[in-house]
C-alpha cells in the first residue's frame, strides 16, 4: 500500500518488555524486548506498522565476590526502563548465578584456569558506550551516512550501527562497495578523533573488521588509517602521562593535609574519573592496535611501523593492567621482534625489566604469549643475559612443571645454557633435579629434542655434572642410554666424562659396558659417543691394556684407520682414543706393532686441512715419545719428525706448541735430527728476520717529502749535496777537501796512520748533551779529571804543546789528527814542525 507524505502525520512507537537471560561468555544480562512502530494517519487511524525483536545487553563489568548483588539489582531496574520493577526478584537471580558461574572467566584480571589456551586473540567486544539499543540494517545504511554529517551524539549512533553491520562479515562486501560510506568514515575519523574516545573506538572497531581480510586492506591504506591509529595511539598515551600525573599530585595534597577532607574528596572522586577514562582508553587502544596488527601482515607497512618507533610505542603500554590489551602488545611485540632492527630497539628500551612482572602471572593466554616473545628475545647473547640478572631463570624453571608452557621453557632455558658463565647458575635452581625426572620418565625410546639439548647443555659444566650423578643418576642414564641405544642420552654422558675428579671415576664400572659396545653396536651415532666416552677417562689406575686386549679395540682401530672409509667424527675420536691409552707404556707398544703410526701419518698427510685431526694426531707422536719402543719407531723408522718439521710453523698455535715440544723431545734423543731441527729453526728465524727488514726497508723507501705541506720548506738544490754529511767532522772542517781524505790510506801496521778516527768531540760525554749542529769553541779544554784535552777531547802531555794530542793507540799527533813522526818531536815541534793549512795540508 502506497501512502502519501502528506496522508501520514504522526508516528507512534511501542515497546513490550520480554524475557530477561544472562549473556553466554560475558558478565552482562539480556533484556529481550519487542519494538513496534506505527505510522498514523491524519485522523490517527494506523497507516503502515512493523515490528521488531530487539536485545539490550547490560553489562555489569564491577560484579565480583563481594558485590552487594541486591542493591545492583535494584539499580539496574531503576536505570533501564525496559525492564518492570516486579522483576527485581528475576534479576537478582540472574546477577546471583553470573557471580557464582565459573565455566567461563571474563576478559580482566581473573585469568583462566591452567590448561585453557586460546589458540588466537580475541576479537574486542563492544564497549558500553559504543554500542546502542537499535537494531542496524543494512538497507539504511543511506540514513547512517547522513548521520554523519550531523553532531558529535549523531555521529557516534551512527557509527554505532555501523559498527553492527560490520561485525556481521556478510555485510563486509556490501559496505566496501559504498565508497561514500568508507570515505565519510574516514574523514570523521580524521576530523573528530579527539572529540569523542567513543567515536573514535568506533569508527577505528569498523576498519579493524575490514583488516580481518586482507582484501579489504587497500581501502585501509588509501584513507591511511594504519598512520592515523599510530597517530591516536600515540596522542593516547601521552595523555594518560599526564592523567596520571595530575593524579599524583591530588594524591600528595591529599596526603599532605589528612584533616582537609575536601582534598580526600576530590582526590576519590578524580581516581574514578581516571579509571573510568582509563577503561575508555584501553578500549580505543585495543582495537586500534588490533587494527595496526592486522596490516603489519605486509612487510612494507611493518617498516613504517619500525620509522615511526612502533616497538617503543607498545612498550610503554607494557605499563597497563589489562589483560587483554597486554596479550594484544605482547603479540604485536612478538611479531616485531622477528627482525633486529625492532629487536635491537626493544633492548635499548629494556624490554626484558618491563616483561619481569608478566612472568609468572595468572593469565594463562598472557603468560603463553609472553614466553614466546621471550623466546624471541633469547637468541640475543646480551638479552639472555640480562634475563639471569633480572632473575628471571628461577621463574622459568618453575614453569617446567606447567604442560602448557613446558616446551617453550625448554627452548628458553636451552639458549640460556649456551652461555659457559650462565650454566652455573643452574646449580642454584631445581632445574637439574626436574630435568633428570623427565628424561628418566620420558616414554618411548627417543627423549624430546629440547629436553635432551638442555641436558646435553648443562652437563659441560662440572658442578651440574656432579648433581645429574647424584641419587644414582649416572647409573639410570646409563641404563636407558644402552637399552634404547640413545646417542643423544650418551652424548650427554660423555660430556660429564670429561670432568676430572669424582664424576670420571664413577665411569670406571661401566667401562666394559661402553668397550663391549664400541664394536657390537651397529648404531655409528651410538658408537660414536662411546669411544668419546672412552677416550675421556684419562684415570691413572684404569690398566688399558687389559681393556684394549679383551675387547681386541686395538685391531678395531687399525681397521678403522686403514679402511679410510669412517666418517671424520669417528677417526677424530679414534684418534684422541689412541692418545689417551698411549699414556701406557705397554699400550703404545701395542699400537706400533698393530701399525697404527704409519696409518696415522697417512692420515696427517691426508687431513692435513683439519687442525683437529692434525693436533690429535701430533699429540699421540708427543705421547709416544717418551717410551723407549715406540720412540725408536717414530724416529728411525718413520717420516714422523719430517712432518713435525713441516708442522713447526703451523698458523695454529696449539699444533706450534705440541710440534715444539714433541721436536725437543727428538732433540734429546737423536743428534741427527737434532741438527736438522736447529738448522730448520735457524732457517725460519733468518727468512723471518729478512723478511722483517725488507719490510722495513720498504716503507723507509717511501717519499718523505711527498706530503705537500713541506713544499715551502724544501729547496729547490739537492739536500744531500753537502759533503760534510758524509765525512766525520774532523776530517772535513772546511780546509780538507773530501778527495783529500778518501786518497789517504788506512793502515793501522805503519806508524802513519792517516784517517785514524779520534774520539768525536760532538759526543758531548762530558757535559751530558748531544747537539750535532754544535762545534768546539776552542781547541783545548780539561775533562772531568781536570787533565787538559784538546778540541777533539783528547788528552794532552804536559810536555807538548797546545797542538799536539795522543790518538786512541797512544801515538801523538797534531791538532788536526794527523800522526806526528817521532823525530819531529825529539828534534823540538816548536822549530821543526809546523802546519800551514793555507798549502792544501803539506807539511813544511
Amino acid at each position: 500500500m502506497n501512502v502519501m507524505p502528506d496522508d501520514a502525520r504522526y508516528l507512534k512507537r511501542k515497546v513490550k518488555g520480554g524475557s530477561i537471560d544472562v549473556h553466554p561468555t560475558e558478565k552482562a544480562l539480556i533484556v529481550n524486548y519487542e519494538l513496534e512502530a506505527m505510522i498514523l494517519g491524519e485522523l490517527g487511524e494506523p497507516m503502515i506498522g512493523e515490528r521488531k525483536e530487539c536485545q539490550k545487553v547490560i553489562r555489569v563489568r564491577s560484579l565480583n565476590a563481594n558485590t552487594d548483588i541486591a542493591a545492583l539489582a535494584r539499580e539496574i531496574v531503576d536505570k533501564c526502563k525496559l525492564i518492570h520493577p516486579t522483576k527485581l526478584p528475576e534479576v537478582e537471580q540472574l546477577l546471583y548465578y553470573l557471580q557464582n558461574r565459573k565455566d567461563n572467566a571474563p576478559p580482566g584480571k581473573e585469568g583462566k584456569k591452567q590448561g585453557e589456551l586460546s589458540k588466537q586473540i580475541n576479537d574486542p567486544t563492544p564497549f558500553e558506550g559504543t554500542d546502542t539499543d537499535e537494531a542496524a540494517n543494512i538497507n539504511e545504511i543511506d540514513d547512517y551516512l547522513e548521520l554523519l554529517y550531523e553532531d558529535v551524539p549523531e555521529k557516534r549512533r551512527a557509527t554505532a550501527l555501523i559498527l553492527q553491520l560490520a561485525r556481521n562479515p556478510d555485510n563486509l562486501e556490501d559496505l566496501f562497495t559504498n565508497e561514500t560510506v568508507v570515505g565519510a568514515l574516514a574523514r570523521v575519523l580524521r576530523e573528530d578523533w579527539k572529540k569523542s574516545m567513543e567515536l573514535a573506538t568506533n569508527i577505528i572497531y569498523i576498519f579493524f573488521c575490514f583488516s580481518s581480510f586482507t582484501q579489504f586492506h587497500g581501502v585501509i591504506s588509501h584513507f591511511k588509517i594504519g598512520a592515523l591509529c599510530m597517530t591516536i595511539i600515540e596522542h593516547e598515551v601521552k595523555k594518560c602521562d599526564l592523567w596520571l600525573d595530575e593524579l599524583q599530585k591530588k594524591k600528595s595534597a591529599a596526603e599532605a593535609k589528612k584533616d582537609d577532607k575536601s582534598l580526600r574528596h576530590d582526590y576519590e572522586k578524580s581516581k574514578k574519573k581516571f579509571n573510568t577514562l582509563l577503561q575508555k582508553q584501553e578500549q580505543l587502544l585495543r582495537v586500534a592496535l588490533y587494527l595496526l596488527l592486522n596490516l603489519s601482515e605486509d612487510l612494507n607497512v611493518e617498516k613504517k611501523m619500525k620509522n615511526k618507533n612502533m616497538a617503543k610505542t607498545l612498550l610503554k603500554c607494557l605499563e597497563r593492567d589489562n589483560y587483554e590489551l597486554l596479550i594484544l602488545v605482547v603479540s604485536f611485540l612478538k611479531k616485531l621482534s622477528i627482525f633486529v632492527e625492532n629487536k635491537v630497539e626493544m633492548a635499548e628500551n629494556n624490554i626484558v625489566e618491563k616483561l619481569v612482572k608478566l612472568v609468572p602471572c595468572d593469565h594463562e593466554d598472557l603468560l603463553n604469549i609472553t614466553l614466546r616473545l621471550l623466546l624471541n628475545l633469547s637468541f640475543d647473547s646480551d638479552l639472555r643475559s640480562k634475563m639471569v640478572k633480572v632473575g628471571m631463570l628461577p621463574k622459568f624453571v618453575s614453569l617446567l612443571e606447567n604442560e602448557n608452557h613446558r616446551l617453550i621453557v625448554l627452548c628458553i632455558l636451552y639458549h640460556i645454557s649456551i652461555d659457559d658463565k650462565c650454566k652455573s647458575m643452574f646449580t642454584y635452581t631445581d632445574c637439574i633435579p626436574m630435568i633428570m625426572k623427565m628424561l628418566l620418565e620420558s616414554p618411548g625410546d627417543r627423549v624430546e629434542l629440547e629436553l635432551i639439548a638442555l641436558g646435553i647443555n648443562l652437563s659441560l659444566n662440572k658442578r651440574n655434572a656432579q648433581m645429574i650423578c647424584e641419587n644414582n643418576g649416572l647409573k639410570l642414564l646409563m641404563k636407558r642410554a644402552f637399552r634404547f641405544k640413545d646417542s643423544l642420552v650418551m652424548k650427554m654422558l660423555r660430556n660429564m666424562s670429561q670432568h676430572d675428579g669424582p664424576t670420571k671415576n664413577l665411569f670406571i664400572d661401566f667401562i666394559s659396558d661402553i668397550a663391549n659396545a664400541i664394536q657390537k653396536v651397529d648404531d655409528n651415532d651410538f658408537q660414536l659417543e662411546c669411544v668419546g666416552t672412552l677416550a675421556n677417562l684419562t684415570i691413572p689406575d684404569l690398566d688399558y691394556e687389559l681393556l684394549l686386549k679383551e675387547y681386541d679395540i686395538v685391531t678395531w682401530m687399525a681397521n678403522k684407520l686403514a679402511q679410510g672409509t669412517a666418517e671424520d667424527d669417528l677417526i677424530l675420536e679414534i684418534v684422541i682414543l689412541i692418545g689417551t691409552v698411549c699414556n701406557d707404556n705397554s699400550c703404545a707398544s701395542m699400537i706400533a706393532d698393530a701399525g697404527i703410526i704409519h696409518s696415522m701419518i697417512e692420515l696427517l698427510n691426508a687431513k692435513q686441512e683439519d687442525d683437529e685431526i692434525v693436533c690429535q694426531i701430533i699429540y699421540v707422536f708427543y705421547q709416544m715419545i717418551f717410551h723407549e719402543t715406540t720412540r725408536e719407531i717414530i724416529i728411525r723408522k718413520t717420516q714422523a719428525p719430517a712432518y713435525l718439521i713441516d708442522l713447526m710453523h703451523d698458523k695454529n698455535a696449539e699444533i706450534r706448541k705440541v710440534c715444539d715440544q714433541t721436536l725437543d723431545i727428538i732433540c734429546e734423543f737423536d743428534e741427527e735430527w737434532s741438527k736438522k731441527i736447529k738448522v730448520e729453526k735457524f732457517r725460519w728465524h733468518n727468512s723471518q728476520w729478512l723478511e722483517m727488514v725488507e719490510n722495513q726497508q720498504g716503507d723507509d723507501l717511501q717519499d718523505p717529502y711527498a706530503d705537500d705541506s713541506l713544499g715551502s720548506y724544501i729547496q729547490d738544490a739537492d739536500i744531500l749535496d753537502r759533503p760534510d754529511l758524509f765525512y766525520s767532522q774532523e776530517y772535513y772542517d772546511g780546509s780538507l777537501t773530501p778527495e783529500f781524505v778518501d786518497e789517504q790510506p788506512y793502515n793501522r801496521d805503519s806508524d802513519y796512520v792517516v784517517g785514524a778516527p779520534p774520539v768525536s768531540p760532538y759526543d758531548m760525554r762530558h757535559s751530558g748533551q748531544f747537539d750535532p749542529h754544535m762545534r768546539p769553541e776552542s781547541h783545548v779544554g780539561v775533562d772531568m779529571d781536570g787533565h787538559p784535552v784538546n778540541g777533539y777531547g783528547h788528552p794532552m802531555d804536559n810536555g807538548y804543546s797546545a797542538g799536539i794530542s795522543m790518538d786512541e793507540y797512544g801515538r801523538p799527533v797534531d791538532e788536526y789528527g794527523r800522526p806526528i813522526p817521532v823525530e819531529y818531536l825529539e828534534n823540538g815541534v816548536d822549530d821543526e814542525f809546523h802546519y800551514e793549512p793555507n798549502y792544501g795540508g803539506s807539511y813544511q
